[in-house]
């Protein structure tokens, strides 16, 4: 039995016009134009994300694969988001054998994940480990007090600041470009007075 905690974004056991919803959805609506080839979903939770991109892109992809920590959620994705090119596994986003496991990808997407990570830098050896040479790496994160510093939400570890977010992802790969999502809304500057809860970050990795 799958409950909304709060934190679980699962659309069937929501409004659909539920603000939060709204907002994942449109992280994987802006992500598709982006993706091909073999896409991971790290941290899939309940597998409507993995699904999308294997139905809305599936003449560009060739497999997606959804991973998440949580057995009932992996289980509910199963049952609810069957597609042909797409399969859920349990397995921990932070374990550095993921490469044997899975593979490496020509494309990843890795949503609201960062913050519920306490070892920051497995993570991100992941993302290094598991993307091609030349592949796409796609990240968001809510923004907050910073590394370190106790925040609002009891599942997040912390939110990073505007500028250790950023500090993540630019010195490793060839190209990154910043977004800045408020609401539905994804914009590549931020506008005067305008509150930007949660960034993504594009990132092309070089090629070998």
């Amino acid at each position: 039995m799958i409950e909304d905690t709060g934190e679980r974004v699962i659309p069937n056991l929501m409004d659909p016009l539920n603000p939060l919803l709204l907002e994942h959805i449109a992280r994987y609506q802006f992500a598709l134009n982006y993706l091909y080839g073999r896409v991971l979903d790290l941290s899939c939770g309940a597998g409507y994300g993995t699904h999308m991109i294997a139905k809305r892109r599936k003449k560009q992809v060739n497999e997606v694969i959804g991973v998440d920590l949580d057995p009932n959620i992996i289980q509910y994705a199963n049952n609810e988001y069957y597609h042909p090119k797409s399969s859920y596994h349990i397995t921990d986003a932070t374990d550095p054998n993921l490469n044997q496991s899975f593979g490496t990808f020509d494309c990843i997407v890795s949503f609201e994940t960062i913050e519920h990570i306490e070892d920051e830098q497995a993570i991100l050896n992941n993302y290094d480990r598991l993307l091609k040479p030349g592949g796409t790496l796609i990240v968001s994160t809510p923004f907050g007090k910073g590394r370190g510093e106790p925040c609002g939400n009891p599942f997040h570890v912390h939110q990073l600041t505007q500028e250790e977010f950023k500090e993540l992802f630019t010195n490793d790969y060839q190209h990154v470009e910043f977004f800045y999502q408020n609401g539905v809304v994804m914009e590549p500057h931020q506008r005067e007075g305008v509150k930007y809860p949660l960034g993504i970050a594009v990132c092309q990795k070089g090629e070998a």
